[in-house]
């Protein structure tokens, strides 16, 4: 994930909405999102999967834990040598950490330079870390922004994503309605002027590329392979879960290569047991945040 934006309980209808990109160099084998099973043993999770590293930037588990991992953008500390930051979400998913062991372990690693976004929805709870960062920090209601950066870091392109997920909650009537309003924001390629641009310690070439929310460098080699939209409705007092995927080719128009569409029926799990009848809320006592991912086929409840 190179751009995130989610929304946790601020949309009674939809207590649960994620938009993300996911940028990364063609060449890079991955595979689409589907169930499968990781090494080592484990709950099947719900994502993609870098087919290089072995781990996966965003996934799920029908146990109701969630993970997705962005870079810290910073060549002058980049190590060639550390550990694939793919293994990180995986081991979030495996489902036997609490937060606390699970940081001492993630932060003490030496990978290069990260965000995660790590929620247990059957504790009620949800977590931002970087390895830039002391501690993880726990998330209340609200809607997040994320690139490659600390959290709600205020880069153009995060704060343009974050106004219309305000906006498409506002206003969107139906979760196919809001999700193309996100697909919408998600394919924006407008690049942002020159002073406006952050600085990441790459060229300004290359700040400029990466300024959009859907990249694309200009030898097709870089770019957004894949859009993914993540919404959690609430249809009779139940909680059904839409992933929606589309994915692109190294072409320079959009590409679009494949549409995958899922829905998870009672998902995410409640906070400590609740009857899925209960509130309209995602996470016990306001903290929350949370994302998917989805493949094709749903799997069954």
């Amino acid at each position: 994930m190179c751009l995130v934006a989610f929304a946790v309980d601020a949309s009674r209808r939809f207590p649960l909405v994620v938009a993300s990109n996911r940028d990364e160099y063609f060449d890079r084998p991955a595979a689409r999102l589907a169930w499968w099973t990781p090494t080592g043993g484990g709950p099947e999770i719900l994502g993609g999967r870098d087919l290089k590293g072995g781990g996966t930037w965003m996934g799920l588990t029908q146990q109701g834990r969630f993970a997705l991992v962005t870079n810290v953008r910073n060549p002058s500390d980049l190590d060639p040598g550390a550990p694939s930051r793919g293994e990180i979400v995986p081991l979030w998913l495996r489902g036997d950490l609490p937060m606390d062991r699970y940081w001492m372990q993630v932060g003490l690693s030496g990978y290069n330079g990260f965000n995660v976004l790590a929620a247990d929805f059957r504790q009620g709870e949800c977590f931002w870390g970087s390895n830039r960062e002391r501690f993880p920090k726990r998330l209340e209601r609200g809607v997040y922004g994320l690139s490659n950066a600390s959290l709600d870091t205020p880069w153009p392109k995060v704060e343009r994503l974050k106004q219309h997920m305000r906006s498409a909650l506002r206003e969107a009537e139906t979760a196919d309605a809001l999700a193309e309003r996100l697909f919408e924001a998600l394919g924006d390629r407008t690049e942002i002027a020159d002073e406006f641009l952050p600085h990441t310690g790459v060229s300004v070439e290359w700040e400029r590329w990466l300024s959009p929310a859907f990249i694309r460098t200009p030898d097709g080699r870089y770019g957004t392979r894949c859009s993914t939209v993540v919404i959690t409705e609430r249809i009779r007092r139940r909680l059904v879960t839409h992933v929606i995927e589309r994915s692109f080719t190294a072409a320079k128009g959009p590409g679009v290569a494949l549409l995958r569409r899922s829905m998870l029926k009672h998902w995410p799990p409640l906070a400590n047991g609740r009857e899925e009848t209960a509130a309209a809320s995602v996470m016990v006592s306001g903290p929350a945040a949370a994302h998917a991912t989805a493949a094709r086929a749903t799997k069954p409840a």
